[in-house]
């Protein structure tokens, strides 16, 4: 594949390390728009979902959420295999299967063996052949909670998407640790990158277990921002680029964010700490995803501006 084996990319190439955060879908395209970097890209994954197959299983079974790693996984993916196939096969029909994805099952099977989810992720990274590294935020099971200006706090992921106003502050509930790897891979980071993705519900909770927060802010690394190619749907979609950034920094500290890849039509002056790189990066098909090869070169084009 072109985007393989693509020299073009040589300030991406000069890096030891480069981590990514985020949710299911955003951090999926971005993390195979990268895999070029094999080892030296990781991907920390949050697990508060609870909607769909996932919820399903959490609901009746609990546990961490996995369905978000397993789109991770199956994006990754070089070249499609019988058993990356079935890993993202999902059931049909009415009965109690229906609707579950047998990715999902199996890595709950892993957990409820015991095996740590990180080694259960590692153990099917083997198997589909995915050298580009991947990690659950956390290892514990947590939901993201969000509370209102009339004091109301509502619980889960689902219902915070549903929401018809932005809330005051989001949370976990309960607070967990972060993976102990995590905070090694990004200890060793040179570039951290946030996004693309849901705002609230792919990007935020990973920056709300506090040690990946601290560690963020204490780190020596580059931090930039992948704006989405639309607006979103619900309550996030009110959020301007200023208030993103806002909502990131009051986590990672003031002026950690050092640049930002969005839109051409984003206009918004940004400050004076943030260097702003403005291209169209949507994908010629599906036009409200960003096209892999577009978003990884301008990852390689911000770099030169904030001088790692």
């Amino acid at each position: 594949m072109l985007l393989q084996q693509s020299p073009r990319h040589p300030n991406l190439h000069a890096l030891n390390k480069v981590v990514a955060l985020g949710g299911g879908h955003g951090l999926g395209r971005l993390l195979s728009s990268l895999a070029f970097l094999k080892e030296r890209l990781t991907g920390i994954v949050a697990t508060t979902d609870n909607g769909g197959s996932t919820g399903r299983i959490r609901y009746q079974h609990g546990g961490i959420a996995w369905g978000d790693l397993r789109n991770c996984l199956t994006q990754i993916i070089v070249k499609p295999t019988v058993a990356s196939a079935l890993f993202e096969y999902r059931f049909g029909g009415n009965g109690e299967l229906s609707g579950h994805n047998l990715g999902n099952l199996i890595l709950k099977a892993l957990e409820d063996m015991r095996i740590r989810p990180l080694e259960a992720i590692n153990l099917v990274r083997d198997l589909l052949k995915v050298r580009v590294g991947l990690m659950p935020m956390s290892e514990s099971p947590v939901h993201l909670s969000g509370r209102l200006s009339c004091g109301e706090t509502v619980l889960g992921e689902v219902s915070i998407d549903a929401l018809t106003e932005v809330p005051q502050e989001i949370a976990l509930t309960p607070e967990v640790s972060a993976t102990p790897e995590v905070i090694d891979e990004l200890k060793q980071a040179e570039l951290i990158i946030l996004g693309p993705g849901s705002f609230f519900t792919s990007i935020m909770p990973c920056l709300l277990v506090k040690e990946i927060a601290q560690t963020i802010r204490h780190s020596q690394a580059k931090v930039i921002f992948i704006d989405n190619i639309g607006k979103e749907h619900g309550m996030a979609g009110s959020l301007s680029l200023p208030d993103r950034i806002e909502w990131l920094e009051k986590s990672l500290g003031f002026q950690r964010l050092n640049g930002v890849i969005t839109t051409p039509i984003e206009t918004t002056t940004l400050p004076d700490h943030i260097i702003t790189l403005r291209r169209a990066l949507q994908d010629d098909i599906i036009h409200y995803r960003h096209d892999r090869y577009k978003l990884s070169k301008a990852v390689d084009k911000i770099i030169t501006q904030i001088s790692i």
